[in-house]
């Protein structure tokens, strides 16, 4: 990703713009006291982005200069954001040098990541994490800053403070999906791996299994699950049977796949060793089927959670993610949404990592990790 020069200018442009021009609307010259801070911070960040703009050639670390001056002014922004009172031109235009500043961040330290060790680890988990807390910025900011209403779009202060008081409550939801989750996820997940190991045994199977698997993946959830929580009930039970409806498919075709992607002299070699269907299959054709296993096993970490919270919809106990979802919308409490909307995102980005690094260490072997690409 190139960073061009006009941007930066327009970063540098904007933030100067900031520092001269009113904040706040119909404010008296004493409430513009509270912002010479502000205004000397986005002073800084204009003539760093000014001077980084330029052909001149500068000392190695200078480039540096625009992720702390970034940092400082993003941080001003968000407190100039919580004045009372209608915003000016000179906010507006703080909160688009912050957006430019940081997408200038972002370009130098993709420049400068190294191409191994943990420092190029780190400063790849630097990228996301600074282009994360941008959107957050430009969310806090814009919502305080045009009066948006919390039942339509809270901030993320406030998301993250009925967060940390509700602690217990979305604990006790998330255990209680959990166990739907798990269970469901392993029953899918199994079931679809060894049906489509009999699928490659016994070709038949192939014509028929596969598309009244296809068939399945198709049925909506919405129609799926009321029946699943006739079935089996208002627990745990009725959304692990909707999660396995909806994992089982994905990982039968993918393993399927998988199977298939052994080497013809791969397989010739096994043959001239005499080697049976289950010595081949335990030796070559399963380790050669890692990567689309764990891609079946990736795509369901998504799809379990999913399935599982959608199905709480339709009947569950107090407790769960789904059900706390359905009823605060109905109260109104829409930061409690959001906060159990955040517990369900991390919940789903840890175990997708998770799965991540048991690949990385799996298949090891495979191209694309011997070539640098995760």
């Amino acid at each position: 990703m190139t960073f061009h020069r006009p941007l930066v200018m327009l970063a540098g442009a904007l933030s100067v713009f900031a520092a001269v021009s009113p904040m706040d609307l119909g404010v008296d010259g004493l409430a513009m006291g509270d912002y010479l801070w502000t205004r000397m911070v986005f002073g800084i960040l204009g003539v760093t982005a000014l001077r980084d703009s330029q052909d001149t050639p500068q000392p190695a670390n200078a480039a540096w200069n625009i992720p702390f001056a970034t940092l400082l002014a993003a941080f001003e922004i968000v407190m100039a954001a919580h004045h009372e009172g209608p915003r000016g031109w000179g906010f507006f235009c703080g909160v688009g040098a912050v957006w430019l500043a940081a997408w200038r961040s972002v370009d130098v330290i993709i420049a400068r990541t190294p191409s191994q060790g943990n420092r190029a680890r780190f400063f790849r988990l630097l990228v996301p994490v600074i282009f994360g807390a941008t959107l957050l910025v430009i969310w806090e900011t814009l919502t305080l800053s045009l009066n948006v209403p919390k039942v339509i779009l809270p901030t993320p202060s406030a998301i993250f403070l009925r967060l940390a008081t509700s602690v217990p409550t979305l604990a006790a939801d998330f255990v209680q999906t959990a166990q739907g989750i798990i269970a469901g996820y392993l029953i899918g997940c199994g079931a679809g791996f060894l049906v489509a190991i009999l699928i490659d045994r016994v070709p038949f199977l192939q014509r028929g299994l596969l598309p009244l698997g296809n068939l399945v993946s198709a049925l909506p959830i919405v129609g799926v699950a009321p029946i699943m929580v006739m079935w089996f009930g208002f627990d745990w039970q009725s959304k692990a049977a909707v999660v396995v409806i909806m994992t089982f498919f994905p990982m039968l075709v993918n393993t399927v796949a998988g199977l298939g992607a052994a080497g013809r002299m791969e397989l010739d070699l096994m043959k001239t060793y005499a080697a049976s269907y289950p010595q081949t299959l335990l030796a070559l054709r399963l380790p050669a089927a890692l990567p689309f296993i764990f891609n079946g096993l990736k795509i369901n970490s998504t799809l379990a959670l999913i399935g599982a919270i959608v199905a709480e919809f339709f009947g569950t106990p107090i407790v769960g993610m789904g059900f706390r979802i359905n009823t605060e919308v109905g109260r109104m409490n829409i930061d409690m949404v959001w906060a159990t909307i955040v517990v369900a995102g991390v919940a789903g980005s840890l175990f997708y990592g998770l799965l991540a690094l048991i690949e990385r260490r799996a298949t090891f072997w495979h191209a694309s990790y011997r070539q640098g690409v995760m």
